[in-house]
C-alpha cells in the first residue's frame, strides 16, 4: 500500500485534493492502480497527462527508490490512512496524501503551537520569540515552525534550550537541509523532535514550495503567533491559512516606527489576538492548561468549496488558460506581490481548478 501512496503522490498535477477524490472514488490507492486507464478518466478527476503519468510503471520505480533512499536516511513515511497521521493537520482542506519524517514520529500526537516571522528580526523581535517559545515549552507544548532564518531559526532554538521538542517543517525534501547554516539546528531538532515535509526526497528548495509548507505549519498547530513580519511577510500566508483552518491567531505587538511590525499590527488591526507571553498564549487555548493536555476532537475548520474564489483568485483565475503561463507573466498582469501571487495559486491548485505543468508555468484544468 505504501507504494501506492508514494506513487500516486509524486505524479506531476495532482495534487492533495484530486489525490483524495481518486481515493473516495475508488477506495485506496491501490485500487485506482488496479483500473483501467480509460475507467479513470471517464470519471473526470485528473486531467490525461495525469492519467498518463499514473498509468506508466516508472512511477513504482520511483516510488521504490524513494524507500531505499527513505531506509538509508533514516526517513519515515506516514500516509493519510495511517492511524497516527496527525490530527490537526487531518482536519484541514487538502491534508498532505503523504508524510516524510526525519526523527520521531509519535510526538504529532501532541499538542503543537506554531512560531512564525521575518527573516531578519530586531533585536526586540528575537527577545520575543525566545521567551515566548521558553514560556510555551514549559506548558508542555511542541513548538512548530520552518526551519528559516531570522525567528523561525530564534524559535526552534530557545525550544531546544529548554529541552522541549520541536518540528521543522521543510519547503523541499527532508534530506535536504535549507538554509544550509541550520543543518546542526536540524539534527538537534532529530534529537526529540522531527523534520517533515510533503516534498518527495530529493525536492530542492523552490518558491513555490513554501506557502504549501506554511499552510502544514498552521495545520499542525493548534494556534500560530506571529512575532513580526513587514507587509510582505510569508509570515502573513502561514497567518491566513491558520484563520481558513479555524486556528487562533496571535501577534506580538511591535513599535510603531519599526517595517517588520506593519504586518503584525495588521493582524492585530485584523483581530487577531495580542500576544504577550508564552503562558498567556496557552491559557487561551481553549483545550489546553499548562498542567495538563486534553485532546480536542472538534476543530472548528473551514472547509472551502471548489466553487467559491475570492475576488483575487479570481483574478488571476482569469489570466489562465489551456496555455502555460509563467509566473512573471502572471505578476505582471495581476499586480500582485509576488508572495500573495503564490499563495493564490497554491489556493487554486488545492482546489483543483490548475495545475503547475513545469518549474513556475500554469494552466487551467
Amino acid at each position: 500500500m505504501l507504494r501506492a501512496w508514494l506513487a500516486l503522490n509524486t505524479v506531476n498535477g495532482l495534487g492533495p485534493v484530486r489525490i483524495k477524490k481518486l481515493i473516495e472514488r475508488f477506495g485506496s490507492p491501490k485500487e485506482v492502480f488496479a483500473q483501467k486507464a480509460e475507467i479513470v478518466a471517464s470519471e473526470k478527476i485528473v486531467s490525461l497527462s495525469c492519467i498518463a503519468q499514473i498509468f506508466n510503471p516508472e512511477l513504482f520505480i520511483q516510488a521504490d527508490r524513494q524507500i531505499d533512499l527513505a531506509n538509508k536516511l533514516g526517513v519515515e513515511f506516514m500516509t493519510l490512512d495511517d492511524r497516527d497521521y496527525p490530527l490537526y493537520l487531518k482536519e484541514i482542506y487538502a491534508p498532505p496524501p503523504v508524510l516524510y519524517i526525519k526523527g520521531k514520529r509519535g510526538i504529532f500526537q501532541k499538542h503543537a503551537v506554531g512560531i512564525v516571522g521575518t527573516r531578519n528580526p530586531t533585536t526586540y523581535g528575537r527577545f520575543a520569540a525566545s521567551s515566548i517559545t521558553a514560556e510555551l515549552t514549559d506548558c508542555k507544548l511542541v513548538i512548530v515552525s520552518g526551519l528559516a532564518r531570522g525567528i523561525d531559526t530564534v524559535a526552534h532554538e530557545s525550544c531546544i534550550k529548554k529541552n522541549g521538542i520541536t518540528i521543522a517543517v521543510l519547503g523541499c525534501g527532508v534530506d535536504y537541509i535549507y538554509p544550509k547554516t541550520n543543518e546542526l539546528l536540524a539534527e538537534q531538532i532529530c534529537e526529540k523532535g522531527a523534520l517533515v515535509s510533503e516534498f518527495p526526497l530529493g525536492t530542492i528548495p523552490d518558491a513555490f514550495n513554501f506557502p504549501r509548507r506554511n499552510r502544514i505549519i498552521s495545520g499542525l498547530s493548534a494556534g500560530v503567533v506571529v512575532v513580526e513580519a513587514g507587509l510582505k511577510s510569508g509570515s502573513l500566508i502561514t497567518a491566513h491559512y491558520a484563520l481558513s483552518q479555524g486556528r487562533e491567531v496571535f501577534a506580538v505587538p511591535g513599535p510603531i516606527n519599526s517595517p517588520v511590525s506593519t504586518g503584525t499590527f495588521n493582524l492585530i488591526r485584523d483581530g487577531a489576538t495580542p500576544a504577550r507571553s508564552g503562558k498567556e498564549i496557552a491559557e487561551s487555548l481553549s483545550f489546553v492548561t499548562c498542567n495538563e493536555l486534553t485532546l480536542k476532537t472538534n476543530l472548528n475548520t473551514v472547509k472551502i468549496p471548489d466553487a467559491i474564489l475570492s475576488e483575487e483568485e479570481a483574478q488571476v483565475y482569469k489570466l489562465l488558460s489551456s496555455e502555460p503561463a509563467a509566473i512573471d507573466f502572471l505578476n505582471e498582469k495581476s499586480g500582485c506581490a509576488i508572495g500573495l501571487l503564490l499563495s493564490i495559486l497554491l489556493n487554486l491548485e488545492l482546489k483543483g481548478l490548475i495545475t503547475q505543468v513545469s518549474g513556475q508555468m500554469f494552466i487551467r484544468n
